[in-house]
Formats: C-alpha cells, structure tokens, sequence
C-alpha cells in the first residue's frame, strides 16, 4: 500500500515508519525536515501551506505530528496547539477525503478522556471534559475528524494512546530512567494508585491492526498493555532496567504531599508521579490485539 505518515522524526512515529517499511510498504513522509531513505514532503505546520496534491494515490493515512510538551506556558502558546494539533488536522483529513483516501489513522492521546478518578478505569465510553489544552486540542480534532469522515466517506479511526514507553523514549519517563540511572531519582511510596502504559512497539502493531479492521470505521479506541502499574511498580522496573538495585526504603507519601503545597505547579507534578491515570483497552482487544510486552519484564536492550 502507499501510505503517507506525518511525525515521522517523532518518538512512535520512528517505529510506526520502520515496523510500515520492514512490512513493505511505500511509506511518504510529510516532515519539516527530510526522513533518510523515504520520499518527504518538507512541510512546516507553523509557517507552510499543506500542498493540495498530497494525498495523490495514498491509500492510508496515519497522523501522528502533533504539539505538546512545551515548557513555555501553555496560555501564552495556546495558538499553537490549536494551529497544528486542530486545525492541520483537519485541513489533512478534508484534504484526503478529497483524493478518496482508503483509511484516515488519527493517533491522539489518553489526554483527550479528560481527567481520571482515583481509582477508577476510563474506557471510551466514560467521556470527560479535558483538563489541558493539549486535551483539549486532541479532543476537538477527534471530533472535527470523525465528522470529516462521516459527511464525506472516508473511514476515520482513532486510537488513544496511554503512556508510551520503549527505546529512546522521552518526557517524563526518561527523565526518571536518567535519574535512577543516575542515583537522584527518589525512591517512590507504594501508593496503590493506578498508571496505564504500554510499549511502543505493541502500540505500533496496535495502530496497523486499526488501519486494516472495518469495524474500526468511525470509533475511538484506548490502547494500553492490559496491565496497571503503581508508581512504585514503575520504578522498580525502572531499576532492574538499568541493573540499579531497588531501595528497601521509600520517600513517604506525606512528605511528597507537603512539597506540593509549596506552589500549584510543584502539585501538578506530585499528581503526575503519584497520581492516577488508569484506562481499558478491553475494546481494542476484542479486535484481536494482545501486548506482547509488559513494563515488569523489560531490561536494557528494551530500552
């Protein structure tokens, strides 16, 4: 199949674009910069007009470009993710249905749910109001996209993807592996909470799996690897992985909650390390998709 893939120099889209080529597949890249030995578009979403003739005898569409994690706060850049994460988004998607594109992928986030409950599994059903504007953006270009695709015919399928983790990983899950690897990481409390993830490579298989099933024509679907972790789970794998011996001891979790008073960004962090972020993927698994990988059984050479 001819298929044009958007992030390509990004974290899943580098093992969407190998696991696509190792398949066979003639894959296009649309890229602010060249992707070696692949046909790229050089476009630039802040600044490039996206060409009219993109989608020419492409048959699937997988999108995965999109704006997050900036360090700058959110309020003074919000433009930008409305710009690229909506509104590229959509000029894709009417620009496929155009050319009659067999499949439009859109891989969003787990963001897009909206906030989790302690304790609590969100599944596709349980749909609340985002609390980021990263969230927010993924959500509205869902729902923009599924629209595109039920006026037009084109089939449009997302997936959510939980925390993603695996060789040159990035975010906060590399700085955590750096800073066990390191020895300044703080042993975590074991707090019971519950974090879905799932390994990049299973992700990949989850998202090609989507593209080629037509029951996955017009739905949304969350994909982890079946399995919750604690925060304290995590980190002891996180240990093994670098061969750092897992301390016998841990940071209690009121004195975590103490420095979290300390300003509402500091809290936010504390909530990301040792909070909830919990989510079923029993719908994609009645697709057929199992993960192959767990967090507990990973070492090195997965990383």
């Amino acid at each position: 199949m001819n298929i044009l893939l958007t992030g390509a120099t990004g974290f899943i889209g580098k093992h969407l674009l190998q696991y696509l080529t190792i398949l066979g597949h003639s894959v296009h890249t649309l890229s602010r910069c060249h992707v070696e030995n692949h046909h790229t578009i050089c476009c630039d979403f802040t600044k490039d007009k996206i060409p009219n003739d993109l989608f020419n005898s492409i048959d699937i569409v997988f999108h995965l470009a999109g704006f997050a994690h900036d360090t700058r706060s959110a309020t003074k850049i919000e433009h930008l993710y409305q710009s690229i994460n909506v509104d590229v988004s959509v000029r894709l998607a009417q620009l496929a249905a155009i050319s009659s594109v067999k499949r439009f992928v859109f891989v969003s986030s787990t963001k897009a749910c909206g906030p989790t409950v302690s304790g609590k599994c969100i599944s596709e059903e349980q749909q609340g109001v985002p609390d980021s504007v990263y969230g927010k953006t993924k959500r509205e270009a869902e729902k923009k996209l599924l629209e595109i695709g039920s006026h037009s015919g084109m089939p449009v399928t997302i997936i959510r993807s939980s925390l993603v983790y695996g060789p040159n990983m990035k975010g906060n899950l590399q700085q955590m592996l750096s800073g066990i690897k390191r020895g300044w990481f703080p042993p975590l409390p074991e707090t019971g909470n519950f974090r879905s993830m799932i390994h990049v490579d299973d992700l990949v298989r989850a998202i090609f799996l989507l593209a080629n099933d037509d029951r996955t024509i017009g739905e949304i679907y969350i994909a982890t690897d079946g399995t919750p972790y604690s925060s304290r789970q995590i980190y002891e794998a996180m240990c093994n992985v670098v061969g750092k011996g897992v301390a016998n001891w841990s940071v209690p979790r009121l004195l975590f909650d103490m420095v979290s008073l300390i300003s509402p960004s500091i809290k936010y962090k504390v909530n990301k390390l040792l909070g909830d972020e919990y989510y079923s993927s029993k719908k994609l698994e009645k697709l057929g998709f199992k993960a192959q990988k767990k967090l507990v059984d990973m070492n090195e050479t997965d990383f």
